[in-house]
């Protein structure tokens, strides 16, 4: 069995859509058209910031995440073109379980059929308008711990009030909360860790973000929500998530929950995945997959040149063919 994955913030590179908007599968998928509508219902030029523009530019959440959601849903795409168009990629990737990672999420519900690709997009848009005005209402940020044990990690981050925002597995937790405090655990970090601070706005799926929930709430209502039709594995605690309405509510909740990618992990292995697919921007859970799940065959597709070897990964892990 193989799984699709779709990558969060922090994983844009400059120039990331352009591969996937050249090329004969570009133009089999109206891929320049596609992404010149999703320009217009989420006010962004999401062309050109996927193309031209430099990595301060893309660094801003309320652009980062409608650009992340675009280049996963352009790969999935012309991923259903490489498998012999929509209909006969879809059947050969039923049943192939799919998770993202923070906003990468809503990409993975409109792969899971619960809402259109230019839904997922838009809604990525509010997602990230809204927490980064969430961040701007106090001074927060986040910062990567690596290594340790993990819960002389987590006793750390309480007694400077942090949370650990996503606990990414392979010996990573990414702690949120106030600058002071982060810069408390840099100069005193659990043993045998390393702190890294990253460069985001504020502090994603804690406490901070709850305006952005409330926000996004009355936004998500308005849209319809299918039951996935393929497993569909939920950031909250890697279960399945069964029906529309409930994936809708974990979708909003999501942005002051944290994120348990430990635990998607967790549930691939138990589902007997052997080999993932990761959607562009790709390359992140990859290398977490790789650390964390040893032997589970990985494929960042990072430009359209990657899609002709995953017919041989369905091949090999499904024991079919496309």
């Amino acid at each position: 069995m193989i799984a699709v994955l779709a990558p969060g913030q922090g994983s844009q590179t400059p120039g990331m859509l352009g591969p996937w908007l050249t090329g004969p599968r570009a133009e089999q998928t109206d891929a320049a058209s596609t992404v010149a509508r999703w320009s217009e219902s989420t006010g962004l030029d999401l062309a050109q910031l996927g193309t031209t523009a430099t990595a301060d530019e893309i660094k801003d959440t309320a652009v980062t995440q409608p650009l992340i959601v675009a280049a996963a849903l352009l790969a999935y795409k012309q991923l259903l073109a490489a498998l012999g168009g929509d209909e006969a990629g879809e059947l050969a990737l039923a049943g192939c379980p799919t998770a993202g990672h923070s906003v990468g999420e809503l990409a993975a519900a409109a792969i899971a059929g619960s809402l259109s690709a230019d839904a997922a997009v838009e809604l990525a848009a509010v997602r990230g308008r809204e927490m980064a005005a969430a961040c701007a209402l106090e001074s927060t940020g986040m910062s990567a711990v690596l290594g340790g044990k993990p819960e002389e990690v987590l006793d750390r981050l309480a007694e400077l009030g942090l949370d650990p925002a996503n606990q990414n597995g392979a010996g990573q937790v990414v702690a949120a909360g106030p600058i002071g405090a982060l810069e408390q655990l840099s100069a005193n970090p659990p043993e045998r860790a390393r702190v890294i601070s990253l460069a985001v706005a504020g502090a994603f799926h804690t406490r901070f973000m709850a305006p952005a929930e409330e926000a996004l709430r009355g936004y998500a209502d308005k849209l319809d929500f299918a039951d996935p039709s393929r497993p569909m594995l939920s950031n909250a605690d890697g279960t399945e998530v069964g029906s529309g309405a409930a994936l809708r509510d974990r979708l909003v909740a999501q942005v002051t929950l944290p994120v348990r990618w430990d635990l998607c992990m967790a549930a691939l292995r138990d589902l007997g995945v052997g080999a993932v697919v990761e959607l562009a921007p790709a390359g992140t859970l990859s290398g977490l997959v790789k650390r964390e799940l040893r032997g589970t065959a990985t494929l960042p597709l990072k430009s359209p040149d990657d899609l002709d070897k995953v017919a041989g990964l369905l091949a090999e892990h499904t024991g079919g063919s496309s």
